[in-house]
């Protein structure tokens, strides 16, 4: 253990106090820690395959699926009382690859189920009329893949009541892992800008 950040483990084993929940994939190349800069603490993670979250089903506030998820939504809007929930996604993701090439040609029964939670994505991917040239068809899926989980998020009613209340802000991030570089999806150009210096002081300001 790095010496800094034993100090910081014995605060925290008197308790956590993060201000983000943090939703990615679990694919070992992504490091929320490393290119979020942040120290332990600081972020509430989930992590799972695609970076999913299954749609609340009925008035009751259950997911339609694996309560998983849900219960992490809940335990840090209305425990931690986080200020920003962050979906982020990132290029060469496996499990969007799969979705892509399709869920039929998957053998195992659980992945195969699991990406169901991602077929809206796939569906706006395929209705797209200007899809950058830049990106792969399965690297577009994935940042289209993070806005509708955004969507997703709020059809929780715990989350609909943060919005209303104004005591939380959705953000949707896509990490390129060949040039280690984080993109946020900006609502005014419609795209997913790079987070540069000056666009980090920008987030960071509007986040205050």
């Amino acid at each position: 253990m790095k010496p800094n950040h034993r100090e910081t483990f014995a605060r925290l084993a008197l308790g956590q106090f993060p201000d983000s929940l943090f939703i990615t994939c679990s694919d070992s190349r992504v490091a929320p820690n490393v290119f979020a800069s942040t120290d332990p603490g600081d972020l509430l993670v989930v992590r799972n395959v695609g970076n999913l979250i299954p749609e609340c089903g009925g008035n009751h506030g259950l997911s339609l699926t694996d309560e998983s998820e849900g219960a992490a939504i809940e335990f840090a809007v209305a425990t931690l009382k986080v200020a920003h929930v962050i979906i982020c996604g990132h290029s060469e993701c496996g499990g969007m690859r799969a979705l892509y090439e399709g869920r039929d040609k998957i053998a195992t029964p659980n992945l195969k189920a699991w990406l169901r939670h991602g077929e809206k994505a796939l569906t706006t991917l395929n209705k797209e009329k200007n899809t950058p040239k830049e990106l792969a068809p399965h690297n577009r899926l994935s940042q289209l893949n993070v806005l509708q989980q955004i969507e997703n998020l709020k059809s929780y009613p715990i989350i609909q009541e943060a919005l209303a209340a104004k005591k939380i802000k959705l953000h949707a991030w896509w990490f390129e892992l060949a040039t280690a570089t984080v993109h946020f999806f900006d609502p005014v150009s419609r795209k997913f800008v790079e987070i540069d210096e000056k666009r980090a002081t920008e987030i960071i300001e509007s986040c205050n």
